[in-house]
């Protein structure tokens, strides 16, 4: 069997029957990453050595096993601390850096039986939505190489649609999981802000920041966050829940389920064959007894502007502990310690980095502070209410992920407006702490993958996943396998 075309419970299944051993997958991985990483650029640091270690260790306990995922190797975001592994955030200013812990995401994969591949390419910081501010270089899409993956996950997506990994754990703050999933055609979920421990994670905007998976299905995806979903009393906004029942949930039925179409995310700006291919999907979960009504949800115009208000003070804060003084990279000279913090975050933090700190640090100056943040918590508070409203009316909502398939390189780095401006389907999401999830649901002319996005009520997830699930029964747009990336 061609392992790398496996779903991550395809290939834990054939392990735990004895068909393939936990250190042939993890071989298999390291092939691929060999053959097509140097394309591609979706991982910064392999784990080689470590990870053959670790599969081999695993191997005893492959055919008793309780986890479905056990032995299934996997990567994760270089935002995700990993005790003794490089973790750089894709930025020079942490340069070398290696945690002396693991995040609780890494602690909870590991007793899962989880076999780390590495470390993913990504948005420097998180801050960006094409996978193009990394110090360490641009990803590629595996289906077009002159084409951006989406970002800021766009390591993980890239790698899970190249076949170097069979899921990879990513960070969402405003669509980062959801947009590169849509363009690399495969399916990522952000769930419910708290429901995952953020312990670990490396923050971009507190209150934003959300780790979920991306995979190649549904059921992969509600397997992995069977394993990751808990409270964790090191995580101040870790909610309790009853986690661990989401895989078994996956019935394929959504008779009676009512799903809205926001009338605001079907008008102007909208590429005609993304428009196509999702209200496509919405016939699809038609077909298979869902309930589809059209709603109107105006303020979703506000929600890109708010979100980077508030994502960017909060990224102003959190940055501010990177000087070169207790950990990273250091200005090699200066004359002071004021000169020190100025020169090494100069030439320490790229150049998106920077805008959004200035960003940050203007809207919480006294004198704007009312004019702008205040405001945006306003519209925060807003959209929340426009989302229980939609809820008293439907079960679920399906939008676009993105207005577009993925862009070419360079295009969305020389205008940012246009960047920010692909977030405008996901961000609410976040604003509002939801469960939103992507699924591939066509392809353009070009051969590009569209995806559409579920949203479900806050621990909403089985509904999400069970109607992806559905859809996914019904169609093959997450069994494509790109080329890009392929030896020649």
């Amino acid at each position: 069997m061609e392992l790398t075309k496996l779903t991550a419970l395809e290939l834990g299944g054939a392990i735990k029957r004895g068909e393939v051993s936990v250190r042939e997958a993890a071989e298999a991985a390291l092939a691929a990453i060999a053959a097509r990483n140097g394309a591609l650029n979706a991982y910064i640091t392999v784990t080689g050595e470590r990870t053959l270690d670790r599969a081999q260790a695993l191997q005893a306990g492959a055919g008793t096993a309780r986890s479905p995922l056990y032995g299934v190797p996997m990567a994760l975001k270089d935002n995700i601390c990993t005790r003794g592994v490089k973790t750089s955030c894709a930025s020079k200013i942490l340069g070398d850096f290696a945690p002396p812990y693991d995040a609780t995401v890494v602690d909870r994969l590991r007793e899962a039986g989880a076999v780390s591949l590495g470390k993913l390419n990504m948005d420097e910081f998180a801050m960006g939505s094409t996978s193009e501010t990394s110090f360490y270089g641009p990803v590629r899409s595996p289906w077009d190489l002159e084409r951006v993956p989406g970002g800021s996950s766009g390591g993980g997506a890239a790698a899970v649609a190249a076949g170097m990994g069979w899921y990879a754990i990513g960070s969402d703050t405003g669509g980062s999981i959801r947009q590169p999933a849509a363009h690399c055609g495969v399916t990522g979920i952000k769930p419910t802000y708290g429901t995952v421990s953020r312990y670990g994670l490396i923050a971009y905007a507190s209150s934003l920041d959300q780790i979920g998976p991306l995979c190649r299905d549904a059921a992969d995806c509600a397997a992995v966050l069977d394993a990751v979903m808990a409270r964790d009393p090191r995580d101040a906004t870790s909610l309790d829940g009853d986690y661990g029942r989401l895989l078994e949930g996956l019935t394929g039925d959504i008779r009676g389920v009512k799903i809205g179409l926001p009338g605001e995310c079907f008008g102007a700006g909208l590429d005609g064959e993304v428009r196509d291919a999702v209200l496509g999907a919405a016939q699809v979960l038609k077909d298979r007894g869902a309930e589809v009504v059209e709603l109107s949800f105006p303020v979703l115009e506000y929600a890109v502007p708010a979100y980077y208000i508030i994502a960017a003070a909060e990224a102003s804060s959190n940055l501010s502990r990177f000087d070169g003084v207790k950990y990273g990279w250091r200005a090699q000279e200066y004359g002071g310690l004021e000169d020190l913090y100025r020169k090494t975050r100069t030439q320490g933090f790229g150049a998106e980095v920077k805008r959004r700190i200035l960003l940050g640090a203007f809207v919480l100056f006294s004198g704007y502070y009312d004019a702008y943040y205040k405001k945006a918590l306003q519209v925060k508070a807003m959209i929340k209410s426009a989302f229980d409203q939609a809820f008293r009316r439907c079960d679920l909502l399906l939008t676009p992920a993105a207005p577009a398939a993925a862009p070419r390189l360079g295009d969305s780095l020389g205008d940012p407006l246009r960047m920010y401006l692909s977030d405008i389907y996901t961000v609410s999401v976040n604003l509002a702490g939801l469960p939103g999830l992507s699924m591939p649901c066509g392809f353009d002319c070009r051969g590009l993958p569209i995806g559409a996005q579920l949203i479900a009520p806050h621990f909403g997830e089985g509904r999400l996943l069970n109607a992806a699930h559905a859809f996914q029964l019904d169609t093959d747009h997450h069994r494509r396998a790109p080329k890009g990336g392929d030896p020649a």
